[in-house]
This record gives structure tokens, C-alpha cells and sequence, in this order.
């Protein structure tokens, strides 16, 4: 039986919703306590009641802002499953979509953070360095078995770069042009299969 949850915990999952939001938008260094509570609806003064410090709410918004990245990245690709493509074309059209291009603060924690991440406490660089792992781990899981042991690590890279070069350009034809080269460049090598219609 599960139990409804207290105030305090309510509580919690906002700040921690509105920390992952704002870490993917702002960087690591734009969040502020401040903020956060403001944006979760909340008091600054109640934050040392759920954190010990802003580090230790970084931590955690890593962790839920990759969590909540996954999600997404999951029903992009189920919606592609389920119109006939590969795992791997279904991963590389969900993470490369215009809907991530235009979301950062909805998106991949690693393309909005990962320049920022070496910088960090070690705790936050920890829980960082969780979601690469995990990244790469996803990007093996759909790679064709004769894909090399080199090769999560080089899509996941061009994942990643490509995602972060496109925002740099912007919302646009050329940011959309990059990803657009990018898929190309990836399911050339990975995925001759035909593509499913989009």
C-alpha cells in the first residue's frame, strides 16, 4: 500500500523538479537557491530543510534531470518503433529531433552540461559522469551487433557534439541542418536498413 505522500515530500519534488529544469537551462553555475524555490513555489529559507547545500541539490538534479531526459528519449523512440525503424535509427531521430534541438530544459543533461561538468564538486561530477555512463550504455544497447567496441563511444560523441553545435546555431535551418548531417553520417555506418516514413 502505498502510502499519499507528507507535505515535506511534495516539497522536495518540486525544488528537485524545478533544480533539474533550471540546471538544463541555465547551466550549472545559473542555479541559484534562490530560484529554484522561487520557481518550485516555495520560500528560500525552507531550502536547508530538504539540502544540505546547492551542491547537493546539483546532485540531484543531475540525477533527475537524466531521468527525466530518458523518459523523453524513450517515447520519441517508441513513437519510431512503432513506425517500423530500427533501435538504433529510432535512438539517433529521437535524440537528434528538432523537439531536443528547441528543449534543453527538457532534454539530455549531457549535451546541456557536459563542458560544465569537470568543473564541478565531486559529487556533482559524479552523478555527471552516472549519466554519461548511461548514455553510452543506451547507445551500445541499439548498435547492430557488428558494430566494434569503439563505436558507443564514438556515436554517443557525435550524439552529443552534434546536439550541442546545433543549439549553438539555434533553432533553425542550420542548427536543424547539422543534426540532419549527423543522422545521416550515423545510420550510414550503422543502420543500411530502409528508413521507416516519417
Amino acid at each position: 500500500m502505498n502510502l499519499p505522500a507528507t507535505r515535506k515530500e511534495l516539497s522536495h519534488e518540486r525544488i528537485v523538479d524545478a533544480a533539474a529544469r533550471a540546471i538544463r537551462r541555465e547551466g550549472c553555475a545559473g542555479v541559484g537557491v534562490a530560484e529554484v524555490m522561487k520557481e518550485a513555489g516555495l520560500t528560500h529559507g525552507g531550502f536547508y530543510a530538504h539540502f544540505a547545500s546547492r551542491d547537493a541539490l546539483l546532485a540531484v538534479a543531475m540525477e533527475r534531470a537524466g531521468r527525466d531526459g530518458a523518459d523523453r528519449l524513450s517515447q520519441g523512440m517508441a513513437q519510431r518503433r512503432a513506425q517500423g525503424a530500427s533501435p538504433l535509427r529510432a535512438w539517433v531521430d529521437a535524440y537528434l529531433s528538432d523537439a531536443h534541438l528547441a528543449g534543453c530544459e527538457r532534454g539530455c543533461p549531457v549535451a546541456a552540461l557536459a563542458s560544465e561538468i569537470p568543473r564541478q564538486s565531486p559529487d556533482v561530477r559524479e552523478a555527471g559522469a552516472v549519466r554519461v555512463r548511461r548514455l553510452l550504455e543506451g547507445v551500445r544497447q541499439v548498435l547492430p551487433d557488428t558494430a566494434d567496441e569503439h563505436a558507443a563511444a564514438a556515436v554517443t560523441s557525435t550524439l552529443v557534439g552534434a546536439l550541442q553545435l546545433a543549439r549553438a546555431l539555434g533553432d533553425n535551418a542550420h542548427g536543424r541542418d547539422v543534426l540532419a548531417s549527423a543522422r545521416k553520417a550515423i545510420l550510414d555506418q550503422y543502420d543500411r536498413g530502409v528508413p521507416p516514413a516519417r
